[in-house]
């Protein structure tokens, strides 16, 4: 397989930014994330790939819960700030405010405009990624108007 025709043709899958977070104990962390997708209607099922060795990925296997939270199209910057490790600091996470969840207790980032929470089912650990299926137990909506930001529509590139 030639390896640059894979990364071109592997970048064509499209993909949403998402701010994922968990807690376990007093810890926690969120890092933005792109591979993720609904995976079945009843139950409400989603899948996300998660980096091994990461911080969000030790406390979501804690967890076993976490919660999506959604950017919208000119929040580029919220996504940006999460590529790094993230840090608690004066209630708020990464420089940005939070409420807990009410299921899982993992940040609400309260300036995006759409989040779910959701509780590990089923996980498939191989690669450089671990996938989790968690059903979604409680979602929130807080701009309807609001579009998702698509990886596309940056300068960034995750996949390949």
């Amino acid at each position: 397989m030639d390896t640059e025709t894979k990364k071109k043709v592997l970048r064509q899958i499209s993909y949403g930014l998402y701010v994922m977070t968990a807690t376990a104990g007093e810890e926690m962390a969120a890092a933005t994330v792109t591979w993720l997708s609904q995976a079945s209607f009843d139950p409400p099922l989603v899948m996300v790939a998660v980096r091994n060795g990461s911080h969000l990925h030790a406390l979501v296997d804690r967890a076993r819960a976490f919660a999506i939270n959604i950017v919208g199209q000119g929040q580029a910057d919220m996504a940006a700030a999460f590529f790094r490790p993230s840090r608690v600091e004066n209630s708020r996470i990464s420089g940005y405010a939070f409420d807990r969840g009410p299921e899982t207790g993992a940040p609400l980032l309260v300036d995006l405009p759409a989040w779910f929470e959701a509780r590990v089912t089923d996980m498939v650990a191989r690669g450089d990624h671990t996938v989790y299926v968690a059903e979604v137990v409680e979602v929130g909506l807080r701009n309807p108007a609001a579009k998702p930001l698509e990886l596309s529509n940056t300068d960034w590139s995750y996949g390949g």
